[in-house]
Formats: C-alpha cells, structure tokens, sequence
C-alpha cells in the first residue's frame, strides 16, 4: 500500500453520471491488482473521510492508474472538477482482488452499471492465457458507454430499454451462454441482486463464482467495522479480505435453503 501524491492525465465525462479519470502514479502502478480499489482524498478538508473508488484499469510500463467513478455525493462530485495536471493523494491499492492465476479456461465476466469499474483490468488479465466473454448490462446506453474504454473482443451490451445491444438482463443471456456451451468460472460485480442472481445461475450450472461486494467503507484498512459481512467463515471485512469473494462464501447466498434464488 502505498500514499502517493499523483497527477491527473485525464479525467474526463463519459455518460450520465460517470468520470474516467486518469493519474501517473509510479509507485501503486505498478502494485495494483484486478479487483483492488484506492481511498482517494478531497482537497476539501471539510471531507474528512476519503472515497474508496475501484480500480479500472493499471498500466506498470507507463506508470498510469484508470478511476471509473459516478458522483453520487459531494465527494465524488469534487472528483469530477477536477482538471489535467491537479494533484490529488491516493492510498492504495486496498484488498483482495480476484483470482487471475488462472490458464486455459473459459470464464465469463457480468457487469452490471458501475459494477463494470473493476472489470477492464480483469479482462485483459485473463484474456492473456485464457478465453474470455464478457457481459455488460445497464439501465441505458449511457449506463454502459464505458465498454467503449475496454480492450476485448466478445461483449454483449444488454440495457433494459433495449436503446443498445440487446434489450434484457444480463442474468437472462449469462444463462442462455451457459446453455449452450460449458465454462471453468464466472466473475461479476453489480448491483447486490444481481450478483446474487449470477452466483445462484453458477452455481445450478456447477461453475465456480467470484463476486466483488460494496460497503460503505470508512477506513479502507481493516481499522473500522463500517464494511464488516457475514460469511460462513464468521465475520469478515470487505476492505481487507474482500471485496472480492467466492460467491459460497457470502451468507445471503445459500443455495442449500434457496435453490432458486429470486433476485433477478
């Protein structure tokens, strides 16, 4: 982990309510892991508290972080003035990030809205050794104009008003993809109910599941209880042993008392 003052390269609109923002960061760079996220400082000291904000994408060789971010507060509405060569401090990278030691398989990824923050990294990382398909759901085709940032051949847009790709749900064409052909994992993060929806179609198809949870998170360090879950482990913090987990970890995901989960 790392505190370092970096240097914003970009930080541009997207759609809606979403901000691609870039920084040269040297240090966390070349640390940062798929699934990991960063506590970003305000410069307004009013805001004590940093904002944790998924990490998009990390480029080593050129010493450059990605930040997906939406403004759902002051915070993060701070975040979107900022400009090219502002200055801001970055703790991180933060968490356990998913599991990307993997060769040869055939994975699908699920995003769903800002769940796809995390997923550019994801993707090129396992695209190196392993095939990949990726689904991207949103409300509309602002919600999912990010996938125009990612590096991957197969992805399916799915918008629940049909303005682009496919006009439906993501859980909908992850299980018409899983009828029709067999895969090794799945990785999704979203919307709480459907991620829940993605693990329990994983698990009725006996393919093993990764899913990247969101607390409210005070500290990003394990200091606070603010982001604490049940697991079947006992109690965790998705800070710190999250916020990535295996989908049979988490608690409200028991496919022993609901074989058929409801959720989506």
């Amino acid at each position: 982990m790392y505190l370092e003052d970096v240097k914003i390269l970009e930080n541009r609109y997207v759609g809606d309510k979403y901000y691609l923002m870039k920084v040269r960061a040297p240090k966390a760079a070349k640390a940062a892991k798929a699934g990991q996220f960063f506590m970003i400082k305000c410069k307004n000291d009013v805001r004590v508290l940093r904002r944790p904000i998924s990490l998009h994408h990390a480029d080593a060789d050129n010493e450059v972080l990605e930040f997906y971010y939406e403004t759902v507060g002051k915070g993060t509405a701070e975040f979107a003035g900022l400009q090219t060569g502002d200055e801001i401090n970055i703790q991180g990278p933060l968490g356990t990030g998913f599991d990307t030691g993997i060769e040869g398989k055939k994975v699908i990824l699920v995003g769903g809205g800002m769940g796809m923050a995390p997923l550019k990294l994801l993707a090129e990382k396992l695209g190196e050794k392993n095939s990949v398909r990726f689904i991207a759901g949103g409300r509309d085709a602002g919600a999912v104009e990010i996938v125009k940032n990612f590096n991957i051949d197969e992805i399916t847009v799915v918008t629940d008003d049909g303005s682009v790709g496919v006009k439906g749900n993501t859980v909908e064409v992850l299980k018409d993809m899983l009828a029709k052909d067999s895969y090794d994992l799945i990785y999704t993060c979203g919307p709480h109910g459907m991620m829940l929806a993605v693990a329990d179609t994983a698990y009725q198809s006996g393919v093993r599941c990764q899913i990247s949870l969101e607390e409210r998170m005070a500290c990003g360090v394990k200091a606070c209880v603010g982001c604490s879950i049940k697991t079947k482990a006992g109690m965790k913090k998705v800070c710190a042993d999250g916020p990535v987990f295996d989908a049979e970890e988490i608690l409200d995901f028991d496919p022993a008392d609901k074989p058929g989960c409801s959720c989506n």
